[in-house]
Order: C-alpha cells, then sequence, then structure tokens
C-alpha cells in the first residue's frame, strides 16, 4: 500500500485550532439596561452553544445602556459602542 493511504487522514482543521463563540452587540439588548453579562447568562438566553471557548462580542447593532461584559475578546467597533451606551467591558 503506498505512503499516501497508510497516512491517517486529518482533514482542514488545524488541531491546536481555537473555538470563538461570537455574539453581536445588538442582541445584548435582551438583557436590558445595567447588567452584568458572562458567558454563563448568554449561555441561559441561549445566545451562544454550550461548551468550551472565547466569546467575542461584534460591534453590529446598538448597545443597551449601562451593560458591564466580562467576555474574552471585544473588537474595537463593539468597545466603542459600549462604551458611548455607558457600559464597561471586563476581559477575563
Amino acid at each position: 500500500m503506498s505512503l499516501v493511504r497508510r497516512l491517517p487522514k486529518r482533514g482542514f482543521y488545524s488541531l491546536f485550532r481555537k473555538q470563538v463563540r461570537i455574539v453581536n452587540v445588538g442582541s445584548l439588548a435582551v438583557f436590558g439596561e445595567g447588567v452584568t453579562v458572562d458567558a454563563a447568562a448568554l449561555q441561559e438566553r441561549r445566545l451562544i452553544r454550550s461548551g468550551t471557548g472565547v466569546v467575542k462580542v461584534l460591534g453590529e447593532g446598538e448597545a443597551p445602556k449601562g451593560l458591564t461584559l466580562k467576555v474574552g475578546r471585544v473588537s474595537a467597533s463593539a468597545r466603542n459602542k459600549i462604551e458611548a451606551a455607558g457600559g464597561s467591558i471586563e476581559i477575563v
């Protein structure tokens, strides 16, 4: 049997990839104003899937006022929108 056929096929994805769970700022409006949002709260509202991986907030939509985020990553546009609405961001 040739060497190509004997080697295991692992597919396209890297074995060392990091999973990122994505949420848009506009979908955070379901929490209302002045609420602290973390990964557990996002899973409870079914905005992200359960599992391991970093939660990243992207800047599509309007940010609710006074929101406190505790997530792994935040895009620059999302950070600007949240801070302009009087919210704060804590990178965990």
